[in-house]
């Protein structure tokens, strides 16, 4: 009796000078999926980075077949990363995780149950219940630039009929088929909610967690950040308004 091949993941991991986080988190992530009814590939996608990250990264995966180690010389940003990992994969389940640890690892087979259960997305969200002081060590500022540009985030997915909470997470899994000739812009930092708004997303489940405190490493929080934000929420506007020919 034939049997069917199990699903796999592509876990894109985003770096930019966080070599003092890479051990750890490989180490976690492969605690966490150790019974998991998934293959995995743990992909990093390296921007350039000063403090040997990609060595780090390929040391770990001299240790494990997991691993995988790509650098993008001259290009710069989370989504490019990201769908750049993407890319180099044949695996039909989609993730993504920031490597500075405030993403918990442990949380990855909560992401996988719904999807492999014929769900389309998981969120790992922080404006869901089940975590008090889901922010972590956020000071006022921070929390309040999040929870509005949160809000702002919701218009552009009333179109879709979708109602989540954190459609800015930076940890997901999705399905590879919902994303099936999408274009997703390189630019920004904010892919989750390009892929709520174009990709073919029919249910979204949100799972809560707790941001961590930063391990090693520096915030990418900046201005430019920001600012691509602002243009994606432009274009995804247009593009529910006028459809895809007016983005």
């Amino acid at each position: 009796m034939s049997t069917l091949p199990r699903p796999k993941l592509g876990l894109v991991i985003p770096t930019l000078n966080e070599a003092g986080n890479i051990p750890v988190l490989l180490e976690r992530l492969s605690a966490a999926v150790a019974n998991a009814p998934v293959d995995c590939e743990f992909i990093i996608v390296d921007d350039g980075s000063t403090d040997g990250t990609a060595e780090v990264g390929r040391e770990c995966a001299a240790r494990d077949p997991r691993v995988r180690v790509f650098v993008r010389n001259g290009a710069r940003g989370l989504a490019g990363a990201v769908i750049h990992g993407w890319a180099q994969t044949d695996a039909d389940l989609l993730g993504v995780i920031d490597a500075d640890l405030q993403h918990p690892p442990e949380l990855l087979p909560e992401l996988l149950a719904p999807v492999l259960d014929s769900g389309d997305i998981a969120i790992a969200s922080r404006y869901v219940a089940g975590h008090g002081d889901s922010l972590g060590e956020w000071n006022k500022f921070r929390v309040f630039v999040s929870r509005c540009s949160t809000l702002l985030a919701t218009a552009p997915l009333r179109s879709k009929g979708l109602k989540v909470k954190d459609p800015l997470s930076g940890y997901f899994v999705v399905r590879r088929k919902c994303l099936e000739a999408l274009q997703l812009q390189p630019q920004g930092f904010k892919i989750l909610l390009e892929i709520l708004v174009k990709g073919s997303i029919r249910n979204a489940v949100e799972v809560p967690f707790r941001f961590a405190t930063r391990q090693s490493g520096k915030s990418k929080a900046d201005f430019k950040v920001a600012l691509h934000y602002f243009t994606l929420l432009g274009k995804l506007s247009r593009y529910t308004l006028f459809g895809q020919g007016q983005q």
